[in-house]
């Protein structure tokens, strides 16, 4: 499909409210993870193990041609545990669909040949300098095999693309600028930066944290002072890391990361944010869950019903019709949201 009539597709997908084109597909294979992180109740799964086959992904192509699907996202758990993994992308590969890779970073020497053969881009998770990298992800040589895998890779393909981020939390929010230099360091060639999610379902969560469990990640009201000065003081000393997107968001997006804290304690509101996820991208998790995005409800099942009919259901088509990005609940705290024009292409 070209780009004309890719954009038009778009177009037609937010003004009706039904699935016409779908750029994007966040595709979690594997629900285990090799990380126990703090601000993460995935790996509290990892008895339970679901997992994609490769009947699964075959099942997946038709939606894919039909939808003119672009970039698969490989999001977990750690997709690097599943064993078939680089079956699956080699599948997406042959029509034509950029890969892009979220991990922990801690198998990428071991994988190396077949990132670099299979996957466009990888992007991992960087908490901080070493020690409190290390202590986020509740691993003692996470960082270390991170750091070398990195290095690695780009010691065989320099043009490799790796990018790093990092959710701003309680434990390294004074670390912001070392985990910067540490990025340099390792060669991530960008650094972005989220808050933590502390108020939803995501993450394996069976049941929302309470107070004191939320208080081990968010950011303390008595600390918002001191988080305020450490962000307008990076933006000053890093200036040329904004200018050059080294930094991937802008001062001012940055800026809302205290905001989304104040907010936690009603100081202000949740920042105004613009988000289209659920017209443009699709999540199908390892138990073959469909959801509008991380966030939201399951739409249906793949094992029950075609992922062409699911996202464009009744009561899919309904959700996007009555959902307002601005006074949602669930998308007022999101976290992590994506604004996709339908004139960029993928």
């Amino acid at each position: 499909m070209n780009y004309i009539a890719s954009t038009i597709q778009r177009y037609r997908t937010l003004r009706s409210n039904i699935i016409y084109e779908l750029p994007v597909l966040i595709l979690m294979p594997h629900s285990s993870c090799n990380c126990r992180c703090i601000m993460c109740d995935i790996w509290k799964g990892n008895k339970n193990l679901k997992q994609l086959t490769e009947k699964n992904i075959e099942g997946l192509l038709t939606a894919l041609k039909k939808f003119n699907t672009k970039l698969v996202l490989l999001s977990g758990g750690e997709a690097l545990l599943h064993e078939n993994l680089f079956l699956f992308c080699s599948l997406l590969k042959r029509n034509n669909i950029k890969i892009h890779l979220l991990t922990t970073g801690l198998t990428l020497q071991h994988h190396a040949e077949n990132i670099l053969k299979n996957v466009d881009e990888i992007i991992i998770s960087l908490d901080g300098p070493e020690q409190i990298h290390n202590a986020i992800r509740r691993i003692p040589t996470a960082y270390q095999k991170l750091r070398e895998g990195v290095k690695h890779l780009k010691a065989i393909n320099p043009k490799f693309r790796i990018t790093a981020r990092s959710v701003v939390q309680k434990e390294n929010f004074r670390k912001w600028r070392e985990t910067i230099d540490s990025a340099k360091e390792i060669g991530f060639n960008q650094i972005s930066f989220l808050p933590a999610d502390v108020s939803s379902y995501a993450f394996n969560r069976e049941e929302l944290w309470d107070e004191s469990r939320q208080d081990e990640v968010r950011i303390l009201k008595s600390d918002l002072p001191e988080l305020k000065t450490i962000i307008e003081e990076l933006i000053v000393n890093y200036s040329h890391d904004f200018a050059n997107h080294y930094i991937a968001e802008s001062p001012e997006k940055i800026r809302k990361i205290y905001a989304y804290y104040a907010a936690i304690y009603s100081i202000n509101q949740f920042p105004y944010k613009q988000c289209n996820a659920p017209w443009v991208s699709t999540v199908i998790e390892a138990d073959g869950t469909v959801r509008h995005c991380f966030f939201h409800e399951s739409m249906g099942n793949i094992h029950d019903e075609s992922v062409e009919n699911i996202i464009n259901n009744s009561k899919a088509i309904n959700f996007r019709k009555k959902l307002n990005v601005y006074d949602n609940d669930t998308c007022k705290k999101c976290v992590c949201y994506l604004n996709l024009k339908p004139t960029i292409a993928l």
